[in-house]
């Protein structure tokens, strides 16, 4: 006899255990084995299959494997054998339905089911990170994730008016949109992800292309997270920013995916879950000039990978007919003039268009520029392979100088955002950097959205949009400043002197006794410094790190009467 029919045969000699129809009542069985029923382990200890699968001795005393028993009888009614235990479960669900039951291809891995807040302020700052998981922890979710308030407003460029948000009801009227959609431009220094719940509320199915530059995880870029599940940190950070991105999607919007081999495949299964399968239309492999990633006893790395994904299965924008682009260009006694068959989507009636000539010094820049920008002499047709320069030299500062090694060519930029928008469409990008997905949809009068919180990229994007009209915003910090002040801080006097401030002003950890930990100062002190930080970081409650809207009238958070106003205007819209 199979083992799940002597149990069940065993269990159904108890009254207690069998309904009216005489069925086993599994939920009482494992009721009372959670509890340790006399009743029910002397049925199981009297069988001598039973007795050796669920329990063991140990020094002459039977213990009562209990988690065993438990995972047994949760099984399809009693699972018949071993094998069918792992087949079926192997502690996975989708939907609530057990895999065996599912066509779908899961990715998982540990804090999958959580909120990474990921507030990195700093290209080479560490930090280790909370997860908040998202059943346990949904109150502190539902505030980490509220509307912030905003501060910092200032416009930059020439403005018709003084209005602190544009919303123009005919271009919105033109392109599809309501009324009442902001249609400035926008820069936010902030957490993206508490940036992205922010723009929901005036930007929810208005986004007709998000592109992102994401870290590669490559454990030198910046994605820097001191954490001993990077590989999942990493899965979570993205998990947990696409999806609201999602949200910002037109119905027929796209999203364009840049990354390496570190992360791509998992990044494919990942969107594969967000988006669904059908929603995939190409990985495009751009192939780039320069030294590459030199590896040993490993092939050389030449190309980066472009997934890109359609919010709609069935209908989605695309203007494939303005990615075949000519790029032969002759480049002589260079003096402003260039030859007629340079591409027309970078010149007009032969010249340069002249905000480029904001990027370059001398004639011979411009010459070496425009022989990386246009050494590919052949048409550039409609498939998944793209040869692109490697980067662009940006001015910053008075000085001409290469851009960081992950900054992307206008040319890739420019093919991306023509084949996936028209004029006046909205781009988003939430991992802006130093701004190129903005400074080449302005330039092809598209309205972008960017969004990054490393405080030397906002001032190298705020330098190089000299000129450009925009509006520029931070998401409100309260904790987040203590945060970033104690990171900053040299020694063990200046952290003393930040947590004098935090006691007067920020919010605490509920569980933390100001008392105790005055008195244990002198312990505190003989901690290394990177304890002392890590201590005072921990003790800060993380869902005050920045100001919601909800506490905008709160006097702790010091409100100022401008940034109330700014604020209502952007969730008002009107």
């Amino acid at each position: 006899m199979k083992l799940y029919e002597t149990l069940v045969a065993q269990l159904k000699r108890e009254n207690d255990f069998v309904n009216d129809d005489g069925e086993v009542k599994k939920w009482v069985v494992a009721d009372k084995a959670r509890n340790y029923d006399s009743k029910l382990l002397s049925l199981l200890l009297e069988n001598d299959d039973l007795r050796k699968t669920f329990f063991k001795d140990v020094n002459d005393t039977t213990i009562f494997l209990m988690d065993k028993f438990l995972l047994f009888i949760e099984q399809k009614n009693y699972l018949n054998d071993s094998y069918t235990v792992y087949r079926n479960k192997i502690g996975l669900t989708i939907g609530g339905k057990f895999l065996n039951q599912r066509n779908e291809v899961e990715l998982v891995w540990p804090y999958k089911d959580c909120i990474l807040e990921g507030g990195q302020t700093k290209e080479d700052q560490k930090r280790s990170e909370i997860f908040f998981n998202q059943t346990l922890a949904q109150d502190e979710i539902t505030q980490l994730l509220d509307h912030k308030v905003l501060t910092g407003y200032k416009r930059y460029g020439e403005f018709a008016d003084n209005s602190i948000f544009h919303r123009d009801a005919e271009l919105n009227k033109k392109r599809g949109l309501p009324d009442n959609t902001i249609t400035d431009n926008l820069i936010i220094k902030g957490n993206n992800l508490l940036a992205l719940h922010s723009l929901k509320k005036d930007f929810a199915g208005k986004v007709k292309l998000i592109y992102i530059d994401v870290p590669y995880n490559t454990g030198n870029d910046s994605f820097g997270y001191n954490d001993s599940f990077n590989h999942s940190t990493w899965l979570t950070f993205m998990k947990n920013r696409i999806d609201v991105a999602k949200d910002l999607l037109t119905s027929d919007g796209n999203i364009v995916v840049n990354l390496d081999w570190n992360e791509v495949h998992y990044c494919k299964i990942l969107l594969d879950s967000i988006f669904g399968r059908d929603c995939f239309r190409n990985e495009i492999i751009w192939c780039y000039t320069g030294p590459g990633s030199p590896k040993m006893k490993q092939l050389n790395r030449k190309h980066d990978n472009l997934l890109w994904y359609s919010n709609n299965s069935v209908e989605w924008a695309f203007y494939g007919d303005n990615v075949r682009m000519q790029s032969e260009v002759h480049v002589g006694g260079f003096n402003g003039e260039m030859s007629s068959n340079v591409s027309a989507d970078y010149t007009e009636k032969g010249k340069i268009p002249e905000d480029w000539w904001e990027l370059f010094h001398t004639d011979e820049d411009v010459k070496s520029e425009l022989e990386i920008l246009f050494k590919d002499k052949s048409l550039v047709n409609n498939c998944d392979w793209w040869k692109e320069a490697v980067a662009s030299r940006i001015r910053v500062d008075g000085r001409k100088r290469t851009g960081f090694l992950t900054e992307k060519p206008y040319k890739l930029m420019e093919r991306i955002v023509k084949m996936l928008t028209k004029e006046n469409d909205i781009v988003l990008d939430f991992c802006a950097g130093s701004g190129t997905t903005g400074f080449v949809s302005e330039y092809l009068n598209r309205q972008f959205i960017l969004v990054e919180q490393i405080d030397n990229q906002i001032e190298i994007m705020k330098q190089r949009f000299t000129g450009k009209r925009f509006i520029y915003l931070e998401l409100k910090k309260f904790n987040q400043t203590f945060i970033e002040h104690i990171e900053a801080a040299k020694d063990t006097d200046e952290l003393l002197s930040i947590w004098d401030q935090m006691k007067e002003k920020s919010f605490l950890a509920y569980n933390v006794d100001i008392k105790a930990q005055e008195e244990n100062m002198e312990e505190f002190k003989h901690l290394d410094l990177a304890q002392q930080k890590e201590m005072l970081c921990e003790i800060l409650d993380k869902n005050q790190l920045y100001v919601n809207v909800t506490d905008m009238n709160d006097s702790r958070f010091e409100t100022t009467e401008e940034e109330r106003e700014v604020t209502e205007a952007f969730y008002s819209n009107k």
